[in-house]
């Protein structure tokens, strides 16, 4: 199976999209700061998915840790996106059902890396 093909990869690409197209109209105050560190964070969650899936067993545990633990992240930047207006509910619920579905993923993930 190629990387390209992993379920939470594309779920994870297509999170990176939909920050990339809301960047327009975030404000260019907040575009530059927090939104900008939201769309950062989103590529360490590409880039640890794409680490993980190339991983030995042994290893791949600890990356993906590594992974929730910047997808929490992301959750609290988005949240703060919509808290301090740069982003209006509609395009936050979007994103944070996204957020959700890779978090359900990703846990499934660790916990079947941790039982084999």
């Amino acid at each position: 199976m190629n990387n390209f093909d992993i379920p939470i990869f594309k779920k994870s690409y297509d999170l990176y999209k939909a920050l990339s197209g809301y960047r327009k109209i975030v404000p260019k105050q907040d575009r530059f700061t927090v939104f900008e560190r939201c769309e950062n964070t989103a590529l360490d969650v590409i880039e640890g998915i794409l680490l993980a899936s190339g991983q030995q067993k042994k290893d791949k545990a600890t990356t993906l840790e590594r992974v929730s633990v910047k997808l929490n992240m992301l959750r609290v930047f988005i949240r703060l996106t919509k808290d301090i207006k740069a982003i209006d509910l509609k395009k936050y619920i979007i994103l944070e059902n996204m957020v959700d579905e890779i978090g359900r993923m990703l846990g499934g993930w660790i916990k079947f890396v941790n039982t084999e």
